[in-house]
């Protein structure tokens, strides 16, 4: 990943569109774009919910406290005894969601996050390589200029002129060289680390959503073995 954000740190917008000819680069390029619209849509659908489980961890809070209020007010000892065990009951309950709720967020929300600034970082690599692509399209075009420049100069014989054109042709030269080394080293570079990153966003997703699961099936076991140890307080009421 070092090369995306070395690279995206100095990317900057390419004045046109380039045509790509590499089918490789189109492919994976459309891919980031759709991974990315779906990893922002699933971040915020994990945000909404880590934010909907806290709300229902403070309800269940405010429900624990008015229960505990009505359990010691009540009369009837055994319906007295069931209502303050179903206010502590609901007590833990509030816990367990506001676990839940941290668990979604730092196991699973902070993960999209991470991969979809990363994705962020892909996109601008891919736009940096753009950019080299039109540097060295342009010094193309220069030394055509300056070619064609040259055989005016030989057909309106004016040797004197010749000289400082052939250096500027080879200048240029020099430049549409470097421009295709850079171009080749940036798409060379791209496709090494995009092969990473797609390894290794396998692994990651595979690895979070195995903790994250484990983690839900423990909750949602307490959560069942807190009702089923109140389930007698009910049913003890006579």
């Amino acid at each position: 990943m070092r090369v995306f954000n070395k690279v995206a740190d100095a990317a900057s917008k390419a004045t046109s569109k380039m045509t790509e000819s590499d089918q490789w680069f189109e492919e994976k390029q459309n891919q980031v774009d759709s991974l990315e619209q779906h990893l922002k849509k699933l971040h915020g659908s994990v945000e909404n919910m880590v934010l909907h489980r806290k709300d229902l961890g403070l309800a269940t809070g405010q429900f624990a406290k008015s229960a505990a209020m009505l359990g010691n007010s009540e009369e009837h000892t055994a319906l007295s005894r069931a209502i303050s065990q179903l206010a502590e009951t609901e007590e833990r309950i509030d816990a367990l969601h506001m676990e839940q709720a941290n668990t979604d967020f730092f196991v699973f929300s902070e993960l999209l996050k991470d991969y979809v600034g990363l994705i962020g970082a892909v996109k601008l690599t891919f736009r940096e390589r753009e950019k080299c692509f039109h540097v060295w399209q342009n010094a193309q075009a220069m030394l055509a200029k300056k070619r064609e420049m040259e055989a005016k100069l030989q057909s309106a014989g004016k040797p004197d002129k010749l000289a400082q054109v052939k250096q500027e042709i080879k200048e240029w030269e020099e430049k549409v060289e470097k421009g295709q080394e850079e171009f080749e080293k940036i798409s060379k570079a791209i496709r090494k680390e995009v092969s990473r990153f797609e390894h290794n966003r396998v692994r990651d997703f595979r690895e979070v959503v195995i903790k994250y699961l484990e983690a839900l099936m423990d909750h949602q076991q307490q959560l069942i073995k807190e009702w089923e140890n109140f389930l007698p307080e009910a049913k003890a009421i006579a």
